[in-house]
């Protein structure tokens, strides 16, 4: 039977007073439809935060990735090098434009796409005069990949990289923000995430004419005229002015909400870390996560129960926990497209789980899912004397 205990979400949204001044302005102005004075300074305020020159504000991540690979003028046929380990809207971006993404394993050291793999396919591919007409790579669960390595591999062969930062917003590799990696960078503002705009995006990039072409093809690519004139396939991606007003008020606390996912994180750390079968998602020297989501994995032979029975044992608890994500090349919307693997991406879907991480959440909050996990360890050491 399920708890009747208030629902301890994975990642709630997390609202203050700004947002709401600044929504009501926004509301009082009439600005109501897409575009206006705040999605505007949303993009010059993003721009600033995320070292780019130019933000373009949209209506999801989704949106701001389908723009980036219109952007680069990816053609139907060509292969994307992307992550396995991400959530479905990177692969799916690719497929809309039908292209044909080709997955990429994760190293440990990161969960993140792992460098040498795809050297190494790099490298087989330019032998046979067939590289990929760009790699999208995804920082998982609020942390960077290896840009150090992935950023020069991808230069010897002029393949140009897209960052898909949309867990990341707020992290960085030594000392660089996350989504001023790539050629062209996106992040994603859905409800779940560090900051929200309840729905919503942004593409960044330090390329004027990409910025302005964004635009162009975001609002339905209408030429210049007095009547509506289409030279080009467009989108109706742009941001509405009351969506930007949210933005710009969460924006201000990026920092707070930051830290208190890192001050979450380090207590299920400390509190956790000694359990049996108990390993956190690293962080290696010179990275700096948000902690988006608290991920781990749980050795069930050690630990004495599974990753799944644990998260059972949460929502019974009426306490919301998922798997880490299921890897793009085991899905079968995917199956018909290549991947390199190495079994560690995998390997953290069939062991790994997500606590609750959200900056809302009290310490009374996580004194719950601590409780419960510990029950959980308690309940296996139990079962097997």
């Amino acid at each position: 039977m399920t708890s009747s205990a208030p629902r301890l979400y994975l990642s709630a949204p997390h609202m203050g007073s700004q947002e709401r001044a600044l929504l009501l302005d926004a509301f009082d102005s009439n600005w109501i439809a897409p575009l206006g004075p705040h999605v505007d300074a949303f993009e010059r305020e993003f721009a600033a935060i995320s070292g780019r020159k130019h933000a373009v504000a949209v209506s999801s991540g989704t949106a701001a990735l389908h723009l980036c690979l219109r952007l680069l003028d990816v053609q139907p046929g060509r292969e994307i090098f992307t992550s396995s380990l991400t959530f479905v809207a990177t692969a799916n971006a690719i497929r809309y434009v039908g292209a044909k993404p080709v997955f990429i394993d994760s190293d440990r050291e990161t969960w993140n796409m792992d460098p040498h793999l795809l050297a190494e396919e790099l490298e087989r591919c330019a032998k046979r005069n067939a590289l990929p007409a760009a790699v999208m790579v995804v920082d998982v669960n609020g942390q960077c990949a290896n840009y150090r390595m992935i950023s020069g591999i991808c230069e010897t062969y002029g393949v140009p990289v897209i960052e898909d930062a949309a867990e990341s917003l707020g992290a960085s590799l030594d000392g660089k923000p996350a989504g001023s990696f790539g050629a062209v960078g996106c992040f994603s503002f859905n409800g779940n995430k560090i900051i929200t705009t309840s729905g919503g995006g942004m593409l960044v990039t330090d390329d004027e004419a990409w910025a302005k072409q964004a635009r162009y093809l975001s609002t339905q690519a209408r030429d210049p005229a007095a009547h509506y004139e289409h030279s080009v396939l467009g989108y109706n991606y742009r941001m509405s002015n009351l969506l930007a007003a949210v933005g710009r008020g969460q924006l201000q606390v990026l920092a707070d909400r930051v830290s208190r996912r890192r001050e979450i994180y380090a207590t299920y750390q400390r509190e956790l870390g000694s359990l049996p079968g108990i390993e956190f998602m690293p962080e290696p020297e010179g990275f700096f996560s948000t902690r988006w989501l608290t991920a781990l994995t749980i050795d069930p032979q050690q630990f004495g129960t599974t990753n799944e029975q644990v998260r059972l044992s949460l929502e019974e608890q009426n306490i919301e926990a998922r798997p880490v994500w299921k890897p793009m090349h085991l899905q079968p919307a995917f199956a018909d497209c290549r991947s390199i693997d190495n079994g560690v991406s995998q390997s953290l879907f069939a062991s790994g789980i997500c606590l609750p991480s959200g900056s809302s959440m009290s310490d009374n909050d996580q004194r719950r899912v601590l409780e419960c996990i510990r029950s959980c360890c308690v309940k296996s050491v139990v079962s097997n004397t």
